[in-house]
């Protein structure tokens, strides 16, 4: 098994393997936990977001102290905020990518979410004057704006990809939902701004509602196996008709899953779940599982793996579209209270 070739390139990143760490904080806001996720076999680490409100928020209370007494004696001065004049809520998250990038080797890459316009380009000038390896733009948004229309919604994000490619220098990759009327299309838009990628999918986290209380509440649940269907199908369509690399995300728990996601074209594919749930040395299972599946079937590398089973070369195309839709409805065994009945014994 250890004459398998897992390398693998993302964003133009050079790779160990297709094992990346994505975005979550309680997986590398600490941290130890860095170093622990790349000796375990994580091929590049995902930082958990900045948020750009965040960022504009702490900007506000900088200015905020700075104009508050200003006119009082001289020694009140030493109450201002010490900190150099700049977006004071990205200082930490900028300090981490630092400290990462002295503990690890590996690629770290920086998480920016964000919904609307902002200081998106001095951000991510930041991020890379801090020593990031590439940025991940985290596109989060529920429109409720009923003069917003789908298209003035996709033009705004265009725009802010458009504007932090063109600041930095790092390549940058852009997680997106599934709710777009035609994500080929805005793929396309995507790569003209200056994108390298597409991470697939990112998940809406829902409120929940306590009937007792009558109050809002989180509900956080972990992916599942059934999560994988969706970024398979639309990596597998979009694979070949545009030159992105793609980040398969959500589910992803075995080394199967890994080759799953591999043959319809992802480059690489995101480990979070799998690793709340059992720790970062389950890198280490999907590793040695994926290379035991290379080798049972006698692959010595992804390359010919990789897009094997995408819709351009797959041998069904019409099994990623409306053909595989009616397949399954007509595919689902008889219910139970349908089939007939055995007469009872007398």
């Amino acid at each position: 098994m250890s004459g398998v070739d897992l390398r693998s390139t993302y964003l133009g990143l050079a790779l160990a393997s297709p094992l990346v760490v994505g975005a979550a904080a309680p997986l590398s806001a600490d941290p130890d936990h860095i170093p622990r996720l790349a000796d375990a076999g994580a091929a590049a680490v995902v930082l958990h977001s900045l948020f750009l409100e965040q960022v504009e928020r702490d900007w506000q209370e900088w200015n905020h102290h700075q104009e508050h007494g200003s006119e009082s004696v001289a020694e009140s001065l030493s109450y201002l905020p010490r900190t150099a004049p700049g977006h004071l809520g990205a200082q930490g998250y900028l300090r981490e990518i630092e400290a990462a990038r002295r503990r690890v080797e590996i690629p770290i890459i920086a998480s920016l979410n964000g919904s609307q316009a902002g200081p998106w380009a001095a951000t991510a000038r930041a991020l890379e004057q801090a020593g990031a390896s590439a940025i991940e733009l985290n596109l989060y948004a529920v429109p409720t704006d009923q003069s917003l229309s789908g298209a003035e919604l996709e033009n705004g994000q265009v725009d802010v990809v458009r504007e932090v490619c063109a600041a930095v220098t790092l390549p940058v990759a852009v997680k997106l939902s599934p709710y777009y009327t035609n994500l080929t299309h805005l793929a396309h838009r995507l790569q003209a701004a200056g994108a390298r990628g597409l991470v697939l999918f990112n998940r809406f986290y829902q409120p929940d509602i306590d009937i007792e209380t009558l109050e809002h509440r989180p509900n956080l649940l972990l992916s599942t196996a059934a999560d994988q269907r969706l970024p398979l199908r639309w990596i597998a369509l979009l694979h070949g008709r545009v030159g992105l690399d793609f980040a398969a995300s959500g589910g992803i728990s075995h080394g199967t899953d890994v080759v799953r996601m591999l043959m319809v074209g992802a480059s690489v594919t995101m480990v979070v779940a799998a690793l709340l749930r059992h720790g970062p040395e389950h890198l280490r299972s999907l590793e040695s599982e994926l290379r035991q599946w290379l080798e049972q079937h006698d692959y010595s590398s992804l390359d010919a793996l990789r897009g094997c089973l995408c819709q351009q070369r797959g041998p069904d195309p019409g099994a990623f579209e409306r053909a595989q839709y009616m397949r399954a409805l007509s595919s689902y065994p008889t219910p139970v209270w349908e089939q007939p009945q055995e007469a009872p014994s007398r």
